[in-house]
C-alpha cells in the first residue's frame, strides 16, 4: 500500500470512528448536559476562556464537548484533552442560503482545510463581516474529509431556505455527513427561525445515512 492510500486508509477510520462515537450518543446526553458539541470562546464570539470551559467540562463530568470557534482553530493548536473533539464552525453561502457548516474531528495542521481559516479576528465573531464569506461549501467538504474530519449543518431550522429538505438533499450529494438535530436554539435564534425544529428530526430520520449531533452553541463564560 503506498503512503498516499495508507493515509487515505487512516482518515477514513479516524473519520469512521469519530461518527461511531457521535451515534453513540442519546438525546438525553445532550438534554442532561453530558454532551455539547456546538462551543464558542474568546478565539471568536464567545465570552468564554478555551482552558476553562474545558476544564469546567471536566468538573461536571461531560462526555464529550467540541469547541467549534467561528473560521478558526487557534484554540485547538494551544488545548488538546480527551474529553475535547476538535471542532470549527464555517461561515458559507450555498446557493442564496447563508449556512454554517461545523468540522468535526479535524486535524488542525492539515494544509487543504487552511485556506479555508479566518484570516483576522473580525472574521471571527462580527456577524456582518462572517456575511461577505466566500467558501466553497464543496471544496470545504472536501477540505474536511481530507482532514479526517466529517461536516455537520449547523441550527438548520434557522435557514432561509424555502424547502430545507431540499437544501439538506443537495448538501448529502456534496458531502455532509450529519445534521445538528438536538439544538435547543437559545437567544435570537429562538424567534429567527424559518422551519421547526420537528421539522429537522423528521429530516434527519428520512436520510440515514446522515449522524445527529447536538449542541447548544454556548456563547457564555462557563457552564
Amino acid at each position: 500500500m503506498s503512503y498516499c492510500h495508507s493515509l487515505l486508509y487512516y482518515k477514513d477510520v479516524v473519520m469512521k470512528n469519530i461518527k461511531e462515537i457521535i451515534k453513540s450518543f442519546t438525546i438525553e446526553d445532550y438534554e442532561n448536559n453530558l454532551v455539547n458539541l456546538h462551543i464558542h470562546t474568546k478565539y471568536s464570539d464567545g465570552k468564554g476562556d478555551f482552558r476553562q470551559i474545558i476544564e469546567s467540562a471536566k468538573n461536571k463530568g461531560y462526555k464529550l464537548i467540541s469547541i467549534t470557534d467561528h473560521n478558526t482553530i487557534e484554540g485547538h493548536k494551544l488545548y488538546q484533552d480527551d474529553i475535547l473533539l476538535t471542532g470549527a464552525e464555517f461561515d458559507c453561502w450555498y446557493g442564496y442560503v447563508f449556512i454554517h457548516l461545523l468540522a468535526y474531528g479535524i486535524d488542525i495542521n492539515n494544509e487543504q482545510l487552511k485556506p479555508f481559516l479566518a484570516k483576522t479576528k473580525k472574521e471571527t465573531e462580527g456577524a456582518f463581516v462572517r456575511l461577505f464569506s466566500r467558501r466553497n461549501v464543496k471544496k470545504l467538504i472536501e477540505a474536511i474529509h481530507n482532514a479526517g474530519g466529517i461536516a455537520v449543518l449547523a441550527h438548520p431550522a434557522c435557514y432561509w431556505a424555502f424547502s430545507l429538505d431540499r437544501l439538506v438533499k443537495s448538501l448529502i450529494k456534496t458531502g455532509l455527513d450529519g445534521i445538528e438535530t438536538y439544538y435547543p436554539y437559545p437567544r435570537f435564534r429562538k424567534v429567527v427561525k424559518f422551519h421547526s425544529a420537528k421539522d429537522v428530526i423528521k429530516i434527519a430520520d428520512k436520510y440515514p445515512e446522515l449522524i445527529k449531533t447536538g449542541g447548544d452553541d454556548f456563547h457564555g463564560i462557563t457552564f
